[in-house]
This record gives structure tokens, C-alpha cells and sequence, in this order.
């Protein structure tokens, strides 16, 4: 990768923002709901304000499904496996779940273990497996305690559909990746309806489903501790955008940021990056590849994300560190020049 582009911002990490892709005359129709701890937003275009509501409300069931099934501290099916795993037992899952996690494991060996889902007890040992944060202070022999036992999702064995784990130590989160998968499963159910267009937006996580007249999707890199866009990215057909940052699940603790994202190596949480935000084109699975690329960037920071971003065969990558520096790989560059993806 070639060497990346510094900027100098006086504005913090980003988040997504829908700026519009359209002229005033076309028909945007946009239903919004509260799941995953966040704000989720589903925008059709070029259907009737009807059909439009009901396929919003189609995407919003299918997300409170998912957050029922995925809750990592709430009773849920994940809970269920976790309390197995703790107990030593098997735990009859089934096979949308299995192949989530056999996914989640494969991009967890390729990132050196840095995306690690099973990390629960640290993340819980932080405070961050609550609805409302507050100021934690583990200790250190607490910490150690998680990080010598290195739980990993390769430690997991399937027979079939029933899962199990050889480290008991293994607590698994999903908070990471649900919602990339999330993002996937609203567009395989608009496209089965045959929306002409439409962008599903999770927390900042947004996916775009084909093109909402002359112009693509338009979506604004927005400054999360102000107003304001600080660079907009154009969205195309099967196109998701993915940020991790430190702005929404944190807290202050002796003047210091404790954002909920924790590194696995050491059971710190992370304060030298402010946000990750990537680009991801192509394929099946664009939601949970932009969803679950950015943690490990996120871990690795502004000294190692451009070999952890060709590592992992991410083009387009734009940091914004805890000095306010803007980074950003030139195919990110010259997708927000050109308003379009580098072919």
C-alpha cells in the first residue's frame, strides 16, 4: 500500500451520515427504529409510501430478531452457549448461528486475533455489557486474569450444529459484527422485494442496495462531537460503509477516553484512535466484512493500520487518530475526489 495521505482536521473521529443521492422530486421514503443499542434507519427509494413503510417494517423485525438471538448480556441464544461453554457442556445451536461464528473465527485468524469475539469477560469487565456506562476501574490481576486465559473463537468445536469449547474461558460478543450481519440480512430482504433503491444505516454501519436515480448514494463523514460532514463517500450498488470509534460506548475515567473497544493482547481499552471508517465492495457479505474489518485497525492504531489494512485486502481505510490527524489510504482519497469507487 502506498505510503497514506495525512490531513490535519480540527474535528474529531467520524461517524455516518446520510446526505442524500438525489434530486427533491424523487421519492425517498425513511422508516426508523432503536435496536442493537442504536439508531437503525431504513431509506427506500422510488416505491409508494406504503410499500415503503411495510418493507422498512419488514428489515425492523428482522433486527429485532437478531438482537433477541445476539444479545450478549440479556437472555438470548448467546447468553445460552456462553452459560454452556461455562459449565463445560454442549450447547444445541443451529446453523445460522454456527456459520456467524465460523465466519467471525475466520476473520479473527486473519487480523492475528485481533478482531476476538470471545473476549466477553474483559468487556464485561469493563462495564461495557450494560445499557447504561459508568466509570469502571478494573484491576490489574483482574485483567490478567482474562488476558492469560486467551480465549479465541478457534477454541470452539462443532458437531454439526451443536457447538462446544475446550478454554471455558471463552465468553463470546457479538457486538462487533451483528450488526454488519444485520446490515446483510435487510439488503437480501429488500432485494428479494425488488426495491429500486435503498440504503439501511445501523449506527454509522450502512449498506447501500442499488442507485437512487442519476446519482449514487451520497453519505457524509460526520465530526461526532459536533456538526458537520468532514468528507462524504459515494455509496453504489452493494457498496457498505463500516466505522468503529470511540465516541458512542465510552467513558471518562481520571481524564482519559474508555471507549467499549478493548484490546485482546493487553485487556486495555483503546485511546490512541479516535475512528476507523472503511469502504467495502462486493460480494455476499459486505455488511459483516465492513462491520467487523474496522475493530482490528481500530486495536492496531496510526502506527500499524496500513499493513494491518493490507493484511486484511482493505483499500479503502481513512483514520482519524486521537491527535486529530486525518489518515487516509489513496484509494479512500480518491473515492471522495472523484465521487466514486477507483476501478
Amino acid at each position: 500500500m502506498r505510503k497514506a495521505i495525512v490531513l490535519l482536521a480540527a474535528m474529531a473521529a467520524a461517524t455516518l451520515l446520510l446526505l442524500g443521492g438525489c434530486s427533491r422530486q424523487d421519492k425517498i421514503v425513511k422508516t426508523q427504529g432503536h435496536v442493537f443499542g442504536t439508531t437503525v434507519e431504513i431509506s427506500v427509494y422510488g416505491e409508494s409510501e406504503a410499500r415503503a413503510n411495510e418493507l422498512g417494517a419488514q428489515v425492523l423485525k428482522e433486527f429485532d430478531r437478531l438482537h433477541h438471538k445476539y444479545h450478549a448480556w440479556q437472555p438470548s441464544m448467546l447468553t445460552s452457549l456462553n452459560d454452556a461453554i461455562a459449565r463445560g457442556e454442549p450447547f444445541q445451536a443451529d446453523e445460522e448461528m454456527v456459520s456467524l461464528l465460523q465466519s467471525a473465527a475466520e476473520l479473527s485468524a486473519r487480523s492475528d486475533y485481533l478482531f476476538n469475539p470471545t473476549i466477553g469477560h474483559l468487556i464485561r469487565l469493563w462495564g461495557f455489557q450494560k445499557n447504561d456506562i459508568t466509570a469502571q476501574g478494573p484491576s490489574a490481576a483482574e485483567i490478567k486474569r482474562w488476558v492469560d486465559a486467551d480465549p479465541r473463537l478457534s477454541d470452539l468445536r462443532y458437531q454439526g450444529t451443536v457447538v462446544s469449547s475446550v478454554n471455558p474461558a471463552v465468553m463470546i460478543d457479538l457486538g462487533g459484527y451483528a450488526k454488519g450481519y444485520a446490515l446483510d440480512r435487510a439488503a437480501a430482504i429488500l432485494r428479494d422485494a425488488k426495491v429500486k433503491a435503498a440504503l439501511v444505516n445501523v449506527g454509522g454501519n450502512v449498506i447501500a442496495v442499488g442507485q437512487p436515480g442519476a446519482r449514487p448514494w451520497q453519505v457524509g463523514i460526520r465530526d461526532p462531537r459536533g456538526e458537520g460532514a468532514i468528507a462524504t463517500v459515494s455509496l453504489h450498488d452493494n457498496e457498505a460503509v463500516g466505522t468503529s470509534g470511540d465516541y458512542e460506548r465510552y467513558f471518562m475515567k481520571d481524564g482519559k477516553r474508555h471507549p467499549h473497544i478493548v484490546d485482546p493482547r493487553t485487556g486495555q481499552t483503546i485511546d490512541l484512535v479516535a475512528s476507523v471508517t472503511i469502504v467495502i465492495s462486493g460480494g455476499s457479505d459486505v455488511g459483516l466484512r465492513s462491520d467487523g474489518n474496522s475493530k482490528p485497525l481500530f486495536i492496531t492504531g496510526a502506527e500499524g493500520w496500513e499493513a494491518m489494512a493490507k493484511r486484511l485486502g482493505l483499500n479503502e481505510v481513512m483514520m482519524v487518530d486521537a491527535q486529530r490527524n486525518i489518515l487516509m489510504t489513496p484509494a479512500m482519497r480518491a473515492r471522495m475526489d472523484t465521487g466514486s469507487a477507483p476501478r
